[in-house]
């Protein structure tokens, strides 16, 4: 499996793009959210929204959802194609009403769904998104009132989105559902209120730190090296691949 992160910031970094990734397998890429900036940076990569096979949203911020007009757009109208999207089956109503339709809408394409092959999702399902990629959605604590959800990817990968600290959680994961490899946003600075912060994920066991790689981070990060214990930024638009059996992560270099 090969991961590229499409941006690795905060919503309000200027640094970093949003945090948005590609997941590829057997030549096929899943898009795991996209943020305002991930058409621009899909460009700078060299990639072209054609070659996203399907998206999956995590949760309805404009760091998370803002270019599915410009994605949507450019899938039907340059490149004749619907894309699959998945989706919590709870956010597929809100996603359309109050964030894509004032942008989309025509009386000719009048919903989501004459812009998407959409696969609404439910929380504790595994879904074969694509041939050999498997995803289940776990809701997590973001914002309140506001559903979010997380991801495991094929049984051994959190990737856990926006979600508060919660170590109870991420310890039930490595414990129970054999988590080998975790992907978590960290707020740099105290408190986390709507993020875990990393004063808080600097608690959890060396178990755990050893397999958590940070992401979602703000424009200071650079200041931060080196002070994250056991565990490792994830860097934006570098290649990394995955092993199918121990999740190990290795960055490599791409002709």
């Amino acid at each position: 499996m090969k991961l590229r992160m499409l941006g690795t910031g905060s919503a309000f970094s200027k640094v970093f793009y949003n945090t948005n990734a590609l997941l590829t397998k057997n030549e096929q890429t899943l898009m795991i959210d996209c943020g305002n900036t991930a058409p621009r940076a899909l460009y700078e990569l060299g990639i072209s929204l054609s070659e996203i096979d399907a998206v999956l949203i995590s949760h309805i911020h404009a760091d998370h959802i803002g270019g599915l007009e410009e994605f949507a757009f450019q899938m039907k109208f340059l490149h004749g194609r619907m894309p699959k999207l998945y989706i919590a089956d709870v956010l597929v109503e809100p996603l359309w009403e109050n964030a894509l339709k004032g942008g989309l809408y025509q009386e000719e394409f009048p919903s989501l769904e004459h812009y998407f092959d959409v696969y609404p999702m439910k929380p504790g399902v595994i879904y074969e998104v694509l041939p050999d990629l498997k995803i289940k959605l776990i809701q997590t604590r973001h914002i309140p009132s506001k559903a979010s959800f997380s991801l495991i990817i094929n049984e051994g990968f959190y990737y856990s989105a926006d979600a508060i600290f919660d170590q109870e959680m991420l310890l039930s994961l490595e414990r129970d559902e054999q988590i080998k490899l975790f992907f978590h946003d960290c707020q740099l600075h105290p408190p986390g209120a709507v993020h875990a912060c990393l004063s808080q994920l600097l608690t959890l066991p060396s178990s755990i730190q050893e397999k958590m790689y940070l992401m979602h981070y703000g424009d200071d990060q650079k200041e931060f090296i080196g002070r994250t214990g056991l565990m490792q930024f994830i860097e934006q638009h570098t290649h990394y691949l995955i092993d199918p059996l121990t999740f190990s992560i290795q960055s490599v270099k791409m002709e």
